[in-house]
């Protein structure tokens, strides 16, 4: 089918979000951070560059860091390559670290770490150390989430490493792993199934006793035309996978293809135009913005390049759109997403996507308004990386931006999103230039955590550290 685009360009000027029950919006704070203080995970953390990234620090990890029941909880990779877990009483200076018995196979930025909480049990699930191939997955003992006063943080607290999960085996070709907990209390694990070009995406789900696959739910194959030329295998990358508070389950996303020829030049990115779909059945069936059934998990009927309703901002690929970016959803259960690229006022082709996208890459609020419409937005900073920017909302709706090397913009909810300006320009963190975000723990206490690796050289290890902010209150 034709595709149809429903944002073709910038809109600025949207209208503001509703207030909040009760409150009038000019009483609701606008964005602010006050930073509150800084801890470290680990003074020598594994470092080398991959893909232009860092293991312990990769924007599809969901989650490096979490919050649950008064506690923080941490992943990464030491530097003698083992993986471990940290965690600290919120507000406590100190981590505690256990050791789960396995060490990282290959130097390989995308052999990530990544947590899950299941709810049902109250175990924390682990998933690492893949790309394209098999996977390392690690179960605590059940109830250690719900009583970390309770159960002491040691190694015995965690199963044996598995490649399999309890036993089911997903796929040979594995590849970022998600974690999300749905509003029932099942944990869903979200990842490729594939490689780069040609992958599709997949669920599985765990009950509190057993993982069942759900299957995979988008397609790879389809024509995509350019005016350059034309692919038929691509895979859908993600920008995330979240429940809001109403149970909805949102994806923005973007296709890569895997043939070059749809590009002006070899030396950037095949990534083109900005998707969403949502499912409101737990991940079983998937719909485009106008409602309308797109793909069914565990079937032939995919989500594909070719359904219409698909592209919320449509863009070719000739402008090194970064893949895997970041979302979130309002109070209100609207989407929002950060998006990135070379804008067309820099030239219409970039010739090298890590160079290009320093020198001149710029990150976008793309947002869902008030009347339902689609809006975007530049944010007023330049990337200088090549890397990624987190996305977060406050209590208030309000709109962070946390950008490579640590910096902070935001907006209001009251300006529309529209008015973005920096809080926090990165001064004294030396980050190496893509952050990770705790996005599960503003809702509980007000804190956005922001996890950073030092900047190093080579392969010599550095600091990996967590610096709070508080939010308005």
């Amino acid at each position: 089918m034709k595709r149809r685009t429903l944002l073709a360009s910038a809109l600025l000027g949207t209208v503001a979000a509703p207030a909040l029950a009760g409150t009038a919006r000019a009483a609701a704070p606008g964005p602010s951070v006050t930073r509150t203080g800084t801890t470290t995970l680990d003074s020598q953390a594994i470092f080398f560059v991959s893909y232009d990234g860092l293991v312990n620090n990769n924007s599809f990890q969901k989650n490096a860091l979490l919050t649950y029941k008064g506690h923080q909880y941490a992943v990464w990779y030491t530097a003698d390559r083992n993986a471990v877990v940290g965690r600290r009483g919120l507000g406590a200076s100190t981590w505690s670290t256990v050791k789960v018995g396995h060490t990282l196979r290959y130097d390989d930025s995308h052999n990530v770490i990544s947590m899950g909480v299941s709810k049902t049990d109250g175990r924390l699930h682990l998933h690492m150390d893949s790309h394209s191939d098999g996977f390392t997955y690690v179960k605590s003992v059940a109830g250690l989430m719900d009583n970390p006063a309770g159960l002491t943080w040691t190694t015995n607290r965690f199963g044996a490493p598995q490649s399999t999960l309890d036993g089911l085996a997903l796929t040979s070709q594995f590849t970022y792993p998600q974690f999300v907990s749905t509003p029932d209390g099942k944990l869903q694990l979200s990842y490729r199934v594939g490689v780069s070009g040609n992958g599709r995406n997949a669920l599985a789900e765990y009950n509190g006793t057993s993982w069942t696959a759900l299957g995979e739910w988008s397609g790879s194959t389809g024509t995509y035309t350019s005016e350059h030329g034309s692919s038929s295998v691509r895979n859908m990358y993600l920008h995330g996978i979240d429940y809001d508070r109403n149970g909805r389950l949102h994806s923005f996303f973007t296709w890569r293809e895997q043939n070059n020829a749809v590009m002006c030049s070899s030396g950037g990115l095949t990534n083109h135009d900005t998707g969403y779909v949502y499912s409101d059945d737990r991940g079983r069936t998937w719909r485009n913005d106008a409602g309308t059934v797109v793909g069914t998990t565990g079937t032939s009927n995919t989500v594909a390049v070719t359904d219409s309703g698909l592209v919320i901002d449509a863009l070719n690929p000739d402008h090194s759109l970064m893949n895997q970016e970041s979302q979130a959803t309002d109070s209100a259960g609207r989407p929002h997403a950060i998006i990135s690229y070379v804008p067309g006022r820099f030239g219409q082709c970039t010739t090298n996507y890590v160079a290009d996208r320093k020198a001149n890459g710029r990150a976008f609020h793309v947002r869902r308004t008030a009347t339902g419409t689609w809006s975007k937005t530049e944010i007023p900073l330049a990337l200088n990386s090549s890397q990624r920017t987190r996305l977060v909302l406050d209590k208030y709706d309000n709109a962070y931006a946390i950008l490579p090397f640590g910096r902070i913009a935001a907006a209001s909810a009251a300006s529309g999103h529209t008015t973005w300006t920096t809080l926090f320009d990165g001064s004294g963190l030396d980050a190496f230039g893509e952050v990770l975000v705790d996005e599960t723990r503003i809702a509980q206490d007000g804190v956005l955590s922001v996890l950073y690796q030092v900047r190093s050289s080579g392969t010599t290890p550095s600091a990996l550290r967590v610096v709070d902010f508080a939010l308005p209150a």
